[in-house]
């Protein structure tokens, strides 16, 4: 499902490329089931052949625990206060994201790019309301704003639906089940050679 969210991004909004960085230490949900060294190698292995994903080992070399705004902070350090980046979240997450630690910082380091289901665009009147405030400020509804400025901008676009959940898929395997076409062939292979997810192992 992410994989596809990237694709159709980088179509829809004209990206030169997409970042994977995977969490060291999560902090918006259970502790991974697997290590940060496994779940670094998986995204490795189902970014691999597509020329505008790259892998950012940072979060998971780190050891700590994974916060946006301080990521952020980095890749500024990286690239400049004038490049845009854009920060891409599923519409469910996006609705929670008044939540998040120190999020209203978010905007002073990137865009937000929300994707949704097709027919169902994001309503800032079913939004917290401080996000609600946020996004009627903020929100553009042309992808082409997003090159004007380095951040602070939100617009949405919408994708493919794919009802594929993470938490199925672990189900799937921890019951010896095929996840073949739910994940990559090469992630598959990884996770069968490793053993992992198989009755809360790995």
């Amino acid at each position: 499902g992410h994989l596809r969210l990237a694709e159709e991004a980088s179509e829809t909004l004209g990206l030169s490329g997409v970042r994977w960085i995977p969490a060291g230490q999560p902090k918006h949900r259970e502790a991974p089931q697997v290590t940060p060294a496994h779940r670094l190698q998986m995204v490795r292995l189902a970014t691999a052949g597509n020329p505008l994903f790259s892998v950012d080992p940072a979060e998971v070399e780190s050891g700590e625990a994974s916060f946006t705004v301080p990521t952020l902070e980095r890749l500024r350090e990286k690239f400049g206060q004038r490049q845009p980046l854009i920060l891409l979240l599923g519409a469910d997450a996006y609705a929670g994201l008044n939540t998040w630690h120190r999020w209203q910082e978010i905007f002073s380091f990137a865009h937000l790019a929300v994707a949704h289901r097709p027919g169902y665009p994001v309503n800032a009147d079913t939004l917290p309301a401080p996000l609600a405030e946020e996004h009627r400020q903020r929100y553009a509804p042309e992808p082409a704003t997003l090159a004007a400025a380095g951040a602070g901008i939100i617009t949405t676009f919408a994708m493919t639906p794919l009802t594929i959940s993470a938490t199925h898929i672990r189900q799937i395997l921890a019951q010896g089940q095929s996840p073949r076409y739910l994940l990559t062939q090469p992630v598959i292979d990884y996770i069968d050679l490793h053993h992992l997810y198989r009755n809360n192992d790995g």
